[in-house]
């Protein structure tokens, strides 16, 4: 089971302005540009509505937690990749909070229990 990691490519950043190339989408090529976890697949996406949290990105896989982080930029993209890696070795989402970069402690905008079937 893989984990994705949800860039949002039309986030306009922090100061709100319409600069072009987005630096979401910045924020994505950078990741791009990286060493990709193993287990871990990257998707753009159009909007993660947190735009009044700058760049954002989430990770989610079947039967975990997902998070939605924010407030970054292309300068974070190693230590992204770090906690997804981290988030996709954990069998259910949840990295221990010490196990996780910095920005992942600081920047968590929200965590989403695991979607379940109830059983009829």
């Amino acid at each position: 089971m893989r984990a994705i990691l949800h860039v949002c490519t039309t986030c306009r950043g922090v100061s709100g302005e319409a600069a072009e190339p987005r630096p979401g989408a910045l924020l994505h090529d950078a990741l791009a540009g990286g060493d990709l976890p193993e287990g871990v697949e990257l998707r753009p996406v159009e909007c993660l509505s947190a735009c009044s949290q700058g760049c954002s990105v989430a990770l989610s896989a079947p039967g975990k937690w997902s998070y939605v982080y924010g407030r970054l930029g292309p300068d974070d993209a190693a230590d992204i990749l770090t906690g997804a890696a981290a988030y996709a070795a954990a069998p259910d989402g949840l990295v221990p909070w010490r196990e996780r970069p910095t920005i992942f402690r600081k920047q968590s905008l929200a965590r989403i229990p695991p979607f379940s079937i109830p059983q009829e």
